[in-house]
């Protein structure tokens, strides 16, 4: 069950989220267990995100939940794969990009938790 919200500082077209949802479905597999059958995206574009001081440079602050827990590994390749995302399709500089990872033990679905 995980969710990845994005928050950028740049606009993103329909044709762009379609194409963000595509990729980041695929690459949540990065994470063991992980699938894109689960897979809720959040994605908010034109937030106004200041980076070193700075708001007129493209930014992305990428929020990772999981129900679960995934090793370091893990998580450091889909922070790799995250961020080539952002940076090939938006044209954000890997250095103006965050990734934060929280791992739930408690998770709600279909009016239950697990």
């Amino acid at each position: 069950m995980p969710f990845i919200n994005t928050k950028v500082n740049v606009e993103i077209s329909e044709e762009k989220e379609a194409v963000l949802k595509e990729k980041f479905g695929r690459a949540i597999s990065l994470l063991p267990g992980k699938t894109e059958n689960w897979l809720m995206l959040g994605f908010e574009d034109n937030c106004r995100l200041y980076f070193r001081g700075n708001k007129d440079e493209p930014a992305a602050f990428v929020e990772v939940k999981v129900y679960g827990a995934a090793n370091r590994t893990a998580f450091e390749k889909l922070t790799a794969e995250i961020t080539r995302i952002l940076a090939g399709e938006l044209s954000i500089a890997p250095d103006h990009i965050y990734v934060k990872y929280e791992a739930c033990e408690h998770w709600g679905y279909n009016g239950a938790n697990f």
